[in-house]
């Protein structure tokens, strides 16, 4: 019923290791539709007169990157366990 200091800090590690991989996902997708949306005709538009992607795609293609940067940190080094 109760949990050991050890299986929690498992338990624990082990929903780090979810996170990252869903937020790494979520960073995927938002990377997948902001390049998706910059080949769209109002995109096109915009970078011929402005030289510039919208303020959308931009945030999409900012945001993917982090998300993915940070889910990957979160997978790969979430994992540590602490030295006591």
């Amino acid at each position: 019923m109760f949990m050991s200091v050890a299986q929690r800090l498992e338990f624990t590690m082990s929903i780090q290791k979810i996170s990252g991989f869903v937020l790494f996902i979520i960073g995927v997708i938002l990377l997948i539709n902001g390049m998706d949306t910059s080949g769209s005709v109002t995109d096109r538009l915009s970078n011929i007169f402005t030289g510039h992607f919208t303020e959308a795609t931009t945030w999409y293609i900012i945001s993917g990157i982090a998300s993915v940067v940070g889910g990957l940190m979160l997978f790969l080094l979430g994992s540590r366990k602490a030295l006591v």
